[in-house]
């Protein structure tokens, strides 16, 4: 009997949505920060500026609306309607850290990836909880108590940290997933 479909979970933030550019955006108009890559490689916005602009950026967060004009990362839309094709997939984003995102974040998905069931979308916080065989995101600590296997999608905040594999872009989680199904 052949293996069952790999179930993927796919993160929304800097995976499927360009969050970083709208965040960088915002900065700029707001308080007149440009920040170059290399400056932004290996940090948080938290660690860039003052208490009180992180807190008027998450203050903003908070009422959800960013979240439904994201751009769609380079790739993502073909890669995931191919996925589509071969495994289960689920987005599985972290949006009760703003909890006001949830319905903006569905219309994104819904008009950008038509191809994922309503079914297949979770709002959740503690992503450990989800039962995938692979999840693609960018963040270290939602692996840290998942089951499955990690693939570390490439951000600036992230590239000081050391995980493989990691994914430079939506060609190279194809080529992940792909060999990752194989060795089943």
């Amino acid at each position: 009997m052949p293996p069952s479909r790999l179930r993927l979970a796919v993160d929304m933030d800097e995976v499927l949505a360009d969050a970083l550019t709208a965040q960088r955006a915002w900065f700029s108009r707001t308080y007149g920060r440009d920040w170059t890559d290399a400056e932004l490689r290996g940090r948080h916005f938290r660690d860039l500026v003052p208490a009180d602009e992180y807190a008027a950026m998450e203050a903003m967060l908070h009422q959800g609306d960013f979240f439904a004009t994201l751009a769609v990362m380079p790739g993502a839309q073909d890669a995931i309607s191919a996925l589509c094709e071969t495994c289960e997939v689920f987005i599985t984003t972290a949006a009760m850290e703003h909890p006001a995102s949830c319905a903006p974040k569905f219309a994104w998905l819904r008009e950008h990836f038509p191809c994922i069931s309503p079914l297949n979308i979770v709002f959740c916080g503690d992503k450990s909880i989800l039962a995938a065989d692979v999840m693609i995101d960018d963040n270290l600590r939602h692996f840290r108590r998942f089951q499955g296997q990690g693939v570390l999608f490439s951000a600036p905040h992230n590239m000081s940290e050391t995980w493989t594999p990691r994914a430079d872009n939506w060609p190279d989680v194809l080529t992940i997933v792909d060999r990752i199904d194989a060795s089943r």
